[in-house]
C-alpha cells in the first residue's frame, strides 16, 4: 500500500481535498494528513507567488513525513485593487484574521467601487513532491466571478470569501451553489483531477 500526505492544516481544505483525493484515487494509495503524523508546524510562506508557496510547503511536509506529498496554496486576487490580496489572503490584515473580519475589510477596500469592476478570481496551486522518486509537478486553476455588495446569508467556515463570490458562470453566490454545481466549477476540484494522473503514474510505476 503506497501512501500520499494531503498536507494542509486546515480543515476546510482537508476536507475539500480529501474528498476529491478519496474518491477519485486508486484503492492502493492511502491518504494520510498532517494530524495523522502528529506534525504541527507550518513552513514560513515566503514566497511571492501561489507556485512558489505551494512548491515550499510540499517539499517542507515532505521533508518532515517522509512521504509523498500534495500541499496547496491559493487565494481571491481582486482586479481593481492589483491582484491583492493574492498570497496574503489568509493575513491581509497583517495577522490571523476571523473569517468575519476578513469579510468586512474587503468590504472596506472597495467601498464606492461599483459592481462592474469588482471583478476577482480564486486561483489555487496545487505542488506534488515525491522525495524518494524526485519527481514534481504542479497544476493551477483560477475561477472567475465577482465581488458582491454585501456578503451572502451562507458561509463557509474556513473560506471567508466565498461569501462575498458570484461565481460569474452562474450568477450566483459560491456559497449558495448547488453541491453539483459546486463540484462542476470548483477550482480546487479541477485542479485534483489534473493532478491525480500523475500521482498514480508516479506512484504506481
Amino acid at each position: 500500500m503506497k501512501e500520499l500526505l494531503i498536507a494542509t492544516h486546515n480543515p476546510a481544505k482537508k476536507q475539500e481535498l480529501g474528498r476529491g483525493f478519496s474518491t477519485l484515487l486508486s484503492p492502493k494509495i492511502n491518504l494520510l494528513f498532517l494530524d495523522n503524523l502528529a506534525i504541527t508546524a507550518d513552513p514560513e510562506e515566503t514566497g511571492k507567488t501561489f507556485y512558489e508557496n505551494a512548491r515550499l510547503k510540499a517539499h517542507y511536509f515532505a521533508t518532515e513525513s517522509k512521504l509523498p506529498t500534495v500541499a496547496d496554496d491559493g487565494g481571491i486576487e481582486i482586479d481593481i485593487l492589483n491582484g491583492e490580496p493574492g498570497v496574503h489572503s489568509k493575513r491581509w490584515l497583517g495577522r490571523d484574521a476571523s473569517d468575519t473580519e476578513l469579510i468586512e475589510f474587503t468590504l472596506q477596500q472597495l467601498k464606492n467601487i461599483p459592481i462592474e469592476k469588482r471583478s476577482a478570481q480564486f486561483t489555487t496551486c496545487l505542488y506534488y513532491h515525491n522525495p524518494h522518486t524526485g519527481f514534481e509537478t504542479s497544476i493551477t486553476e483560477s475561477l472567475r466571478g465577482h465581488i458582491a455588495l454585501h456578503p451572502s446569508n451562507l458561509a463557509t467556515n474556513g473560506f471567508p470569501y466565498r461569501a462575498l463570490f458570484i461565481v460569474d458562470e452562474y450568477s450566483k453566490y459560491y456559497d449558495e451553489l448547488t453541491a453539483q454545481e459546486h463540484h462542476d466549477i470548483n477550482h480546487r476540484v479541477q485542479a485534483v483531477q489534473k493532478l491525480i494522473p500523475f500521482i498514480k503514474e508516479d506512484l504506481l510505476q
